[in-house]
């Protein structure tokens, strides 16, 4: 299974220079997990830059992959993780949830650089 962070999902929407790249991991929408933070930065940015309607048509693509919400476990996870590692909330909350799913990340994000499990773009 694998978990697109939010920086993934924008590059490839935007069809920006890594967009190629994030495309082979988003051909099965069914191994891909997502938290929800997620779907909030990429909602928000696509709102920001575009149009409401362009955001809702990206989060109807994104709900195709199994979302999963932030709950108490994950939060605690997250949690630590933010202390060991220093991220930042969202992005510990992402790697929590891809720890707690049994998950690679895939991402641009340089906070995410030499954390197990995850697959840097670039």
């Amino acid at each position: 299974m694998l978990l697109i962070d939010s920086s993934g999902w924008i590059e490839f929407f935007a069809d920006g220079p890594l967009a190629t790249q994030y495309s082979k991991y988003l051909k099965d929408l069914s191994k891909i997990v997502t938290p929800s933070i997620v779907i909030y930065e990429v909602y928000k940015k696509v709102k920001k830059e575009r149009t409401e309607e362009d955001a809702l048509l990206v989060v109807s693509l994104v709900n195709k992959t199994t979302v999963v919400f932030l709950n108490e476990s994950i939060a605690l996870l997250a949690a630590d993780i933010s202390l060991k590692y220093a991220l930042p909330m969202a992005d510990a909350i992402v790697y929590a949830t891809a720890l707690e799913n049994n998950c690679t990340v895939v991402t641009g994000d340089t906070h995410f650089k030499g954390l197990d499990r995850v697959i840097f773009v670039k």
